[in-house]
């Protein structure tokens, strides 16, 4: 069953930030494509039932 909970995705997106601070650099940097590494991440910890486009959104969201 697919992850759609905002909150929960949240969550998991956080702890992805928490543990992947050279992405999160790189991406400050202006390598863009930095963060297809952590989109790859969370979808690992929600074992690929995220939505890889929301968790996209809130990756970028929460980055901005």
């Amino acid at each position: 069953m697919p992850i759609s909970d905002s909150s929960e995705l949240e969550r998991i997106i956080d702890d992805v930030l928490a543990t992947n601070a050279i992405n999160i650099e790189e991406i400050k940097a202006g390598n863009a494509k930095a963060i297809n590494a952590l989109v790859a991440q969370a979808m690992k910890a929600t074992n690929g039932k995220a939505k890889p486009a929301q968790v996209n959104e809130l990756l970028t969201k929460k980055l901005a």
